[in-house]
């Protein structure tokens, strides 16, 4: 596959929102689900999800920090993250990343209680779009 810079990777993800993130629980068995990453963000290797401390995926994350995002476009591209998640409670990276539309999961904003970040760092990008296709590797 070819070399991809992260460039490349966040020019094709600037405007994705939707993925499946897929966490492995204590027997390995994976579970998906679809997560919103806020769209129109500034991709730089990280990607950050708002959630519940109490959560499935945070106890998965807590014991096995492997993640999967996949994402998909109309337009045939195809990219697969593979990197370890982190919760983050710290109140400033939550305001920094608050979106307004958020409040309809999370009533209170940023004060809800148990809300946190699944921070996702990537360590392997690859991405298939039509004909092209390359990889970064962190």
């Amino acid at each position: 596959m070819k070399k991809a810079s992260l460039k490349t990777i966040a020019e094709k993800m600037k405007n994705l929102d939707f993925c499946m993130m897929v966490t492995q629980d204590g027997r390995q068995i994976s579970h998906s689900r679809p997560m919103s990453n806020n769209g129109k963000v500034d991709y730089d290797g990280d990607s950050w999800f708002f959630t519940y401390e109490d959560s499935d995926k945070v106890n998965q994350i807590k014991k096995n920090s492997n993640i999967n995002l996949i994402y998909q476009t109309d337009d045939m591209l195809f990219i697969e993250c593979t990197g370890k998640g982190e919760i983050v409670k710290d109140k400033d990276i939550l305001r920094d990343k608050w979106m307004d539309d958020l409040d309809q999961w999370f009533p209170e904003g940023i004060d809800t209680p148990g809300i946190c970040l699944i921070k996702v760092t990537a360590d392997n990008v690859k991405f298939w779009h039509k004909e092209v296709e390359g990889e970064y590797k962190a």
